[in-house]
């Protein structure tokens, strides 16, 4: 049995999430204090997908903002985040890139291998969050943040486990996020094959697999509820996360796949991506269906992990950490009017999302509510 460590000392040091082996769960289920139980499950990084629809133009050579910038709105708003903590739970960050000169950076290594990031994932996402300006380059969304916190949950293969997430989060939480950032997946089909490789039957596998993914639902969902919760304790939170890329709408339109964990669990913002068209904005083939809220995640630029400069990628997991930043500078805007708490920023970033920039033909579980928008006002 493992456990995660303490939600906020406010709440109580004694609430904990418990992890366990699916035979030890009824050991610990009356366990004072435990509030959530789920087996160990693998997870790794929401990846980033190499080929996308032709219909999606390119990045052009930015010379001032990104496109991903514009589409939220992020270059006309009075707002940069000042005042707010932010956390980006990934494969962790490459601190030395210029993008992040000047940046308060906290970092918390879960997984073993070091703070860093060799892999090249967090520092992308990061980017797109935080980013400073990268050869007269704007990348990044809210860009005055007070403090930024990288919880490395993913290692340098981008590989984890839900402890690591769990974990992640109630440090972000701990110290202060007000946002958290998640670009990455439960690896439900790798946990199978690990089950059988340890000579579980296939179709037991399986079925401790479905049992233990039930469990982390609930597991995410406890530990959202007490992350929503301690608005009334310490600070307001939001945990946003990747919808997931296993859509394959593009190769037959009745495959339709729904957003993935933890992204699915009840008080998590999902995010899914759209691409930039002659026509307008659209959806990308491959991100999950039923997400709360879409932005930018085709051809997005960002800072590049060990080169001090910028690569474009796809994926759901560049959408998600503009929807982060939106959430900050929303999260400002509230806190000088002194409303900020969970329900009203969840609300507000709801709100901002709008369908104008799309293109027709779209579908609404495509977008969900649409692409999320930065304040227009200080």
């Amino acid at each position: 049995m493992v456990e995660a460590a303490g939600v906020p000392r406010s709440v109580g040091a004694s609430v904990r999430v418990v992890e366990s082996n699916m035979r030890d769960l009824s050991r610990v289920r009356g366990d004072a204090g435990v509030i959530a139980i789920a087996p160990e499950l693998p997870t790794m990084l929401v990846e980033p997908v190499s080929q996308v629809d032709g219909s999606f133009l390119p990045q052009a050579n930015a010379t001032i903002n990104t496109w991903g910038i514009e589409a939220v709105a992020a270059h006309t708003s009075p707002l940069g985040g000042q005042g707010i903590n932010v956390a980006i739970l990934d494969t962790g960050i490459d601190i030395n890139h210029p993008a992040f000169q000047g940046v308060n950076i906290v970092q918390r290594d879960f997984t073993g291998d070091g703070n860093g990031d060799s892999q090249g994932h967090g520092t992308h996402t990061a980017g797109t969050v935080v980013g400073q300006n990268v050869n007269n380059t704007r990348i990044g969304v809210a860009r005055n943040v007070q403090k930024v916190l990288i919880g490395k949950v993913l290692d340098n293969t981008g590989h984890g486990n839900t402890l690591w997430s769990f974990q992640g989060i109630q440090w972000a939480l701990n110290e202060g996020a007000n946002v958290i950032s998640m670009s990455l997946g439960i690896a439900f089909t790798t946990y199978v094959q690990q089950l059988i490789a340890q000579g579980v039957p296939a179709d037991f596998a399986t079925s401790l697999a479905l049992e233990g993914y039930r469990a982390t639902i609930n597991a995410y969902t406890a530990l959202a509820s007490f992350v929503s919760a301690s608005s009334g304790f310490d600070q307001p939170c939001l945990i946003v996360a990747a919808a997931g890329n296993e859509n394959r709408q593009f190769v037959n339109p009745d495959w339709d796949i729904a957003v993935a964990l933890p992204a699915a669990t009840t008080g998590i913002f999902s995010v899914a991506a759209v691409g930039q068209t002659t026509s307008g904005l659209k959806p990308a083939l491959f991100s999950n269906s039923g997400a709360n809220v879409a932005a930018p995640g085709v051809s997005v630029l960002s800072a590049q992990a060990g080169s001090g400069g910028l690569v474009a990628f796809n994926g759901t997991s560049m959408a998600t950490p503009h929807v982060a930043g939106v959430a900050a500078l929303w999260a400002q805007w509230l806190k000088t009017r002194n409303q900020l708490n969970a329900f009203n920023l969840a609300t507000k970033l709801a709100a901002s999302a709008t369908t104008d920039p799309l293109a027709a033909g779209f579908q609404p579980a495509d977008v969900g509510l649409g692409l999320v928008q930065a304040p227009q006002s200080a």
